[in-house]
C-alpha cells in the first residue's frame, strides 16, 4: 500500500481551503483518509498553514510520501529540510 500525504479540498465553491491528509494513493482526492494533519488556507493574507508537526514527522518516518505541493508547504513551515541542503 502506497501511503501519500496530500491535500484534500474543502470549502465552498470558489472559496477553497485544504486539509493535509494521509491516505492510500489509490483513494480519491477527497476520499477516505487515514489521518488528518492540519489545514491550509491559501485565500488568507498571509497564507495560513497549520500542521501538527509531530504527526507529520511520524508519518514521514514510516514511509509516507508527500505530494509535490505538500513537500513545498512542509519546507515553508520547517517540517522538511530545504531542497538542496543536507
Amino acid at each position: 500500500m502506497a501511503v501519500r500525504i496530500r491535500l484534500s479540498r474543502i470549502g465552498a465553491t470558489k472559496q477553497p481551503s485544504y486539509r493535509f491528509v494521509v491516505s492510500d494513493s489509490r483513494n480519491a482526492r477527497d476520499g477516505r483518509s487515514l489521518d488528518m494533519l492540519g489545514h491550509y488556507d491559501p485565500r488568507r493574507e498571509p497564507v495560513h498553514i497549520e500542521v501538527d508537526a509531530e504527526k507529520a514527522k511520524k508519518w514521514l518516518s514510516q514511509g509516507a510520501q508527500p505530494s509535490d505541493t505538500v513537500a513545498r508547504l512542509f519546507r515553508s513551515v520547517g517540517i522538511l529540510p530545504e531542497a538542496g541542503k543536507s
